[in-house]
This record gives structure tokens, sequence and C-alpha cells, in this order.
């Protein structure tokens, strides 16, 4: 109930695919997580946006960081992140530039549906920064997330699917609300 009172972007990219990820969903990957004992330690957010992830993770008792190359998300998010008295410390940054260390990434990264391969860089950096990482992908490009990830050294399992609402927030959505099936993967290192 508290991430619902988190505000969202207020002027959305298109390029960079900014959807708030729907409090429901994201209560429920950090309630995964807790529940086996992932939030104990560093979690990092990568392309947080407007810092659902960081901010849930940070009230669950996380060390959390955001990382964004946003400045109106991220002053967003720190809003948020205030409003809820979430303790998070947020990064400006494109993620292919950071080196960030973790014990747990959660992403709703973008789909690179708008630029094509935008998702490959999120899932690399996520794999690198933490041994796990809970990580939002597109229904649609499961073959390629397991491949990616499992030519990278890493395994990709499938933890659930979601009904993902994608308001019209762009000139080229054609209803008021459409919705895209979401799978959320649970990565790990080889040696995690």
């Amino acid at each position: 109930m508290e991430l619902e009172r988190l505000d969202g972007f207020d002027d959305p990219s298109a390029k960079l695919e900014q959807y708030s990820t729907p409090a429901p969903i994201a209560a429920e990957v950090l309630h995964l997580a807790h529940s086996r004992g992932e939030l104990e330690g560093r979690v990092v957010d990568l392309g947080c946006g407007t810092g659902v992830f960081a901010v849930g993770a940070s009230l669950l008792g996380s060390d959390a960081i955001g990382v964004d190359v946003d400045p109106g998300a991220l002053e967003t998010a720190r809003e948020n992140a205030s409003a809820l008295g979430a303790g998070v410390e947020f990064i400006l940054g494109d993620v292919e530039d950071l080196e960030l260390e973790g014990d747990l990434v959660i992403q709703n990264p973008p789909f690179g549906a708008q630029s094509h391969g935008a998702d490959r860089p999120f899932m690399e950096r996520a794999m690198e920064a933490a041994p796990v990482a809970y990580s939002l992908h597109n229904a649609a490009t499961r073959d390629f997330v397991r491949r990616h990830v499992e030519t990278r050294g890493g395994r990709a399992r499938v933890e659930g699917t979601y009904e993902f609402p994608i308001p019209r927030s762009h000139h080229f959505h054609r209803r008021d609300v459409g919705a895209v099936k979401v799978d959320l993967y649970r990565f790990e290192s080889e040696d995690g």
C-alpha cells in the first residue's frame, strides 16, 4: 500500500521506455526476494525511474541504491523516498558507464522496443553487479533473454508472468491502457 503512494513520471520518455512499474507488481517482486532472505544487503535498482524498487527495498531494511540516466526521474525518486522516509542513495548515470556492486539487483529495464538492444546493457550490468538479480522483460523475448544470460555465464529462470498495464503516454499509443505480458526473471551467476 505504501508503494501505491509513489508519484510516477511527469513527462515519460519514449526513447528511454519510461513506464512506472505498477506498485502491486513491485510489491510482489520485493516480497519474493524478501521471503528468500535476499534483501538483507545492498540492493541496486538499475534504471530506477521514479524509484519503486529502491524505495521498497529500503522500506524492507535494505541498503538501497537507485541508478538512472534521467535527472527528472531521479528528482521524482528522491521525492518519493523522502515522502515515505526511505533512505536511498540515488546516482545519476548510465548503467553502461557505472561500476556498482551489491548483493542483489532488482530492475525493470527498457524492453528494447523503441531502441533495439536497450535491454542488453541492463542484463549484463545486473550480472556483473550482484550474484542474483530480479529483472522484468517482455515475455515475447523469453528465448532471447535466456540465451543472452546463459552466453554470459549465468542462469535465467522465469519466476512469474504479469499483465503489465501500459497507459497512453505517447503519441503512438492507440488505447487508453494497453497490456504487455512481462516475465520476472531471476538471474544467477554460475558461482552464485
